[in-house]
């Protein structure tokens, strides 16, 4: 995947490509350690209009633009 091992603003830079111009915001992050979850919410504001997207970071670290999978329950016969 050409997203692995980039970090959040080389990922906000890829997939909302601001310029010079254009203000960007972190306008939502949510860190749940509980249940292993963390995401943010870019905004760039753009003459041609707004552009949001979400982030997520998975267990390895790394940010991604897809949510990481949820773990399942499972069993080992030993």
């Amino acid at each position: 995947m050409a997203s692995a091992g980039k970090s959040l603003h080389s990922m906000v830079e890829h997939w909302l490509a601001p310029t010079s111009m254009d203000t960007v915001h972190v306008i939502e992050f949510r860190n749940q350690r509980a249940r292993r979850q963390c995401y943010v919410c870019v905004e760039a504001r753009r003459a041609a209009g707004t552009a949001a997207m979400f982030f997520f970071r998975h267990k390895d670290g790394l940010w991604c633009i897809f949510p990481p999978c949820r773990e399942r329950p499972s069993m080992r016969v030993t």
